[in-house]
C-alpha cells in the first residue's frame, strides 16, 4: 500500500459545518477509523485507545502521514460532522481501487441486514436496516446504504444502484427487489440482472413454474448440477435455464429479459 493511500480517497468528504483542521484532518480521522475497524475494533473508544498506542501512532505517522491522533472526544465530533452521502461515495471509490483492471463479468449481489442492537435504542422507532452491494468473487463490500424501515428498501436499492459503476457485471437480488423499475435501472447502467421471482409476482411465478416443471420441456433446457455436504446432509442443486421465452406474456414488461430458469434442490 502506498503512503497515504487510504487518506487520499477521502479528501472530497464534505462536512455539515465548517472545520479548519486543527491538529487532524477529517480524511485522517476516517483513515484511523477504517484501520481500527479492519483490526476488529468495535467502537470509537477502542479505536482511539489503539491509535493512541505509541507503536500504532508511529505506524500511522510513517505509513499514512498522520502526525497527530486526536483525543477520543474530537474523533467523535469530527465523525459526526461528516455528510453521509459524500462519505459513501468516497468509500465506494476506495473499494473500486481494489478491483482488477478491466474487471468484467463480476457478480454484484444485493443484501439487506437488520442491525438487531438498534432495536434496543429508545430514540430509534424501528431497527436500522443496512443495504449492501457486494462483489462476490472478490469478497468486497462495494457500497452500503441505511434505511430506518424495511419498506424503504426498494427505493433505497434503486438509488444505490444509480450511484454505482456496474457496467458489464451481473446484479443479483432477492425477491423483494425483483422490481421492473430496478431491472430497468440495471440495464440503463449497462449491466445484467438475475432476479428471484416469488409471490410478489404471482402470475409470472406460476407461468415460470408451469414451464420448467413440464418434463418434456425440462429435457430441452440447459442445466448444471452441484452437490455439497451441508449441516450433516447431502444437498444437490440443479439449475435449469431457457431462452425460449417468446410465449411469456410478461416478457415485454421486463427490460431486456432474455431467459428464465429455476433451481431444483434435493436433500439426503
Amino acid at each position: 500500500m502506498k503512503n497515504n493511500g487510504i487518506t487520499e480517497y477521502f479528501e472530497e468528504v464534505e462536512t455539515e459545518e465548517e472545520y479548519n483542521g486543527y491538529f487532524c484532518r477529517i480524511p485522517e480521522v476516517i483513515t484511523i477509523a477504517i484501520l481500527g475497524s479492519m483490526c476488529g475494533l468495535k467502537n470509537v473508544s477502542q479505536i482511539h485507545q489503539w491509535a493512541a498506542n505509541d507503536r500504532v501512532s508511529e505506524f500511522l505517522k510513517e505509513k499514512f502521514r498522520i502526525n497527530h491522533v486526536p483525543y477520543y472526544y474530537w474523533i467523535l465530533c469530527m465523525l459526526k460532522m461528516i455528510k453521509t452521502e459524500t462519505l459513501n461515495q468516497c468509500f465506494t471509490n476506495w473499494v473500486y481501487s481494489f478491483m482488477p483492471e478491466n474487471a468484467k463479468d463480476l457478480t454484484i449481489s444485493l443484501d439487506e441486514k437488520t442491525i438487531c442492537s438498534t432495536n434496543r435504542i429508545e430514540k430509534i422507532e424501528s431497527p436500522l436496516h443496512i443495504i449492501s452491494t457486494q462483489i462476490s468473487e472478490l469478497g468486497l463490500t462495494l457500497a452500503q446504504r441505511s434505511t430506518d424501515d424495511k419498506s424503504n428498501e426498494i427505493p433505497a436499492v434503486q438509488e444505490l444502484l444509480k450511484t454505482l459503476n456496474i457496467k458489464g457485471h451481473m446484479v443479483v437480488a432477492d425477491a423483494l427487489n425483483c422490481q421492473k423499475e430496478t431491472a430497468e435501472i440495471i440495464i440503463k447502467k449497462e449491466a445484467d440482472y438475475l432476479l428471484c421471482v416469488k409471490d410478489n409476482h404471482p402470475n409470472l411465478k406460476k407461468d415460470i413454474e408451469d414451464f420448467v416443471q413440464d418434463e418434456m420441456i425440462q429435457n430441452t433446457m440447459e442445466s448444471i448440477s452441484k452437490t455439497e455436504k451441508n449441516c450433516g446432509r447431502i444437498e444437490t442443486r440443479t439449475a435449469y435455464v431457457s431462452s425460449e421465452i417468446q410465449w411469456l406474456e410478461q416478457k415485454q414488461e421486463w427490460k431486456n429479459l432474455c431467459c428464465i430458469g429455476a433451481i431444483h434442490t434435493e436433500f439426503e
